[in-house]
């Protein structure tokens, strides 16, 4: 292992107290954990109604679905993004169909989402808050001549982030957020929905197990019973209440947590300013409050400064490889397609993830910025 890993989960202390308390209980699957910790991270949020299912990728799929789309449907999508979000799409049953991004934010501005609404007529858009940076959702429905209703946020960063003072999530018709275990507010795995739309979110909490009117927990509550139907057709896609008693203790921590981000990004930002051949992430952060999930840099030659930082001992990572560089994709999309996104296309061989975590001592911050300072300065 690297002396300064690329990322370590946090976990808060009660995290381990929560989980014997539900494994005493009886009750380990979907159950009244999980239903406080959907109503605890609403509140977070603000939002007034949270769904939690098994990750960010069956987030975006069930928030697809939910939407009643025709088969076949175009959704935008940036292709500088996790390969879930794609895969989402396709399970779904609809078409991808790319959006170029702003090469400051990283993230697809008006001008590209309305380019890549002139080459189709999309049904819905899919827009992620990359590294943490929350997108302007209303600007970008209206550049792809869309209702809000049919945007999707991709919120796998977005934890801590807000616009306008309003946190990402809500007042979303579906934001969908991440707790794998590199994610802000690690749990291990799962994911959630939040939207503003109680219709909505009750289509995606049957969806989540299987269309079925009841889970178990409700069948088996005294006074139950067994009888159900399926009205519609969905995944097994729930969160089980050991999930849900991690992410209540984890989500108590998170304000600090997302404190200590801010503290590691001003000392990478004091430490790297002006360092030749670096491009730091972007700072136009009027009325934006980030999530700093990713510290992204670019850097010329990025596979080779990677692999000096390696060799000093500083692991690092790459976010995203663009969706029509994967092979598969690029099967299913056309080369036409695939030459659409040339900005990601440039950008994508230059972009460096840093070490960030709420656990990274400040010796280790000075030993990601003496690396660096040093692969730049050997190679330029």
């Amino acid at each position: 292992m690297s002396s300064v890993p690329f990322t370590v989960p946090s976990l808060a202390g009660e995290v381990s107290d929560a989980v014997v308390k539900v494994l005493d209980s009886g009750w380990i699957t979907t159950g009244p954990q999980t239903g406080q910790f959907e109503q605890e991270f609403a509140d977070y949020l603000g939002a007034a109604h949270v769904v939690a299912v098994a990750s960010c990728t069956t987030a975006l799929e069930l928030s697809l679905r939910a939407l009643g789309l025709p088969p076949g449907s175009a959704v935008l999508t940036p292709s500088l993004t996790f390969c879930g979000a794609i895969n989402a799409i396709l399970h779904a049953g609809h078409r991808p169909v790319l959006v170029d991004i702003d090469e400051d934010t990283l993230v697809p501005s008006p001008r590209t989402v309305a380019a890549a609404a002139g080459r189709v007529a999309a049904a819905a858009m899919i827009v992620q808050n990359q590294g943490g940076y929350p997108v302007d959702v209303a600007a970008l429905a209206d550049a792809a001549g869309l209702d809000r209703t049919r945007v999707i946020e991709d919120a796998a960063h977005g934890p801590g982030a807000a616009r306008d003072g309003a946190p990402v999530g809500s007042a979303s018709l579906a934001a969908c957020f991440s707790f794998y275990a590199t994610k802000n507010m690690p749990i291990g795995e799962g994911g959630a929905v939040a939207s503003g739309d109680r219709e909505f979110a009750d289509r995606v909490r049957a969806m989540r197990l299987h269309g079925m009117s009841k889970d178990s927990w409700r069948r088996y509550l005294p006074g139950g019973s067994w009888r159900y139907d399926v009205r519609t057709v969905g995944l097994k896609a729930n969160m089980t209440d050991v999930q849900a008693a991690i992410g209540r203790a984890q989500l108590a921590a998170l304000p600090g947590w997302q404190r200590r981000r801010a503290e590691i990004v001003a000392a990478y930002d004091a430490a790297l300013a002006g360092l030749p051949g670096l491009t730091l992430p972007q700072r136009n952060l009027d009325g934006i409050t980030h999530a700093w999930h990713l510290y992204q840099v670019r850097v010329p030659d990025r596979d080779a400064v990677s692999a000096d930082l390696e060799e000093a001992g500083v692991a690092t990572s790459v976010h995203f490889i663009p969706a029509h560089q994967m092979t598969a994709y690029q099967e299913i999309l056309g080369a036409d397609e695939c030459a659409s996104v040339p900005v990601t296309e440039r950008i994508s061989g230059e972009l460096l993830s840093l070490p960030l975590y709420p656990g990274l001592t400040g010796d280790q911050v000075d030993r990601v910025v003496s690396a660096l300072t040093e692969a730049l300065r050997t190679r330029g």
